[in-house]
């Protein structure tokens, strides 16, 4: 797993929008608003992918 620290996420929706995102894309992933941390499954390089979603959405993600 890595893990990315997304300071922006503060509620419910904007883990709404970032799991709707990853689960299109097939990316098996953990989202915590509490920690504001985003746990990728990284199978297939799937990291890389995971940021520019992030990204898309409007999100910085730094890897921990």
């Amino acid at each position: 797993m890595i893990t990315y620290k997304v300071e922006e996420m503060s509620c419910n929706h904007c883990v709404s929008r970032i799991e709707k995102a990853l689960t299109e894309a097939g990316i098996k992933h953990k989202v915590s608003l509490e920690n504001k941390t985003v746990a990728i499954e990284d199978e297939q390089n799937n990291g890389e992918k995971a940021v520019e979603i992030l990204d898309d959405l409007g999100f910085s993600a730094i890897a921990e």
